[in-house]
């Protein structure tokens, strides 16, 4: 076991997920399950889902013995102070998204948050961030970088705000990210061809970690000869810099 973390000692134990359909050992640590193997409770983006990730991890793993609190979008955020009331009585709890790694654009940082204001120690996992690999193998700029989240829905707004995007990237050299539903891919590499400058440098990293793993990147002028490939349902992350 890690010498750096007691695991005697209860804690909130951030806990990352595999990015899509590849197989655990491949992306994380055998310390996680290790540290997962010790925990009842479980605060989780969907329930269903991070039984599932449990049973992949240990096939004997005793879901039935275990506790599920849901983060989710219709989840009780007042209620989430009762969801680390375990660790006071000297049990972990462990944080589940449902790709990569809680709390990074993810509903887990609000259970973060109250644990740091309650002095209850945070230990995160080591795991796949589709945002870190992704500036990895871009070769765009990885000294500063921004993740934006979603850009708007809109046509008009949405050019609007990848040209702020694109100024940004220009005048302070810092890599700018986003994301986008999956069916909209395709939407959306239309308006970055449409509204960036030709020689804009932009990533498109698909899949990454999985089997339908796709990455490239080129000048906005390159990506108009090119095209994009059908990356299908699969979850794309968009980078532009200079």
């Amino acid at each position: 076991m890690n010498e750096n973390h007691n695991i005697a000692q209860p804690a909130l134990y951030l806990i990352p997920v595999t990015l899509g359909d590849t197989s655990h050992e491949n992306v994380l640590p055998s310390y996680n399950a290790q540290v997962v193997g010790l925990i009842r409770h479980f605060v989780v983006e969907e329930i269903r889902t991070a039984r599932r990730f449990l049973r992949r991890m240990d096939r004997e793993f005793p879901i039935d013995d275990c506790t599920f609190y849901e983060m989710g979008k219709h989840a009780d955020v007042s209620r989430f102070s009762e969801y680390l009331a375990p660790i006071a009585k000297g049990h972990s709890v462990g944080v589940i998204s449902e790709a990569g790694c809680p709390a990074v654009a993810d509903p887990g940082a609000d259970v973060v948050s109250l644990a740091q204001k309650r002095g209850i120690r945070v230990v995160p996992l080591v795991g796949p961030s589709s945002m870190i690999l992704a500036v990895m193998a871009s070769g765009l700029g990885g000294q500063s970088f921004a993740f934006n989240g979603y850009l708007p829905v809109q046509d008009a707004d949405r050019a609007k705000r990848l040209k702020q995007l694109e100024s940004r990237a220009w005048a302070e050299g810092q890599t700018q990210l986003f994301i986008e539903t999956p069916y909209r891919n395709r939407k959306m590499f239309d308006t970055m061809c449409a509204s960036l400058r030709p020689d804009t440098r932009m990533c498109i990293a698909a899949g990454i970690t999985t089997p339908d793993e796709w990455i490239r990147t080129q000048t906005i002028r390159d990506w108009k000869r090119t095209g994009m490939p059908d990356l299908g349902k699969i979850p794309a992350i968009f980078l532009i810099g200079k």
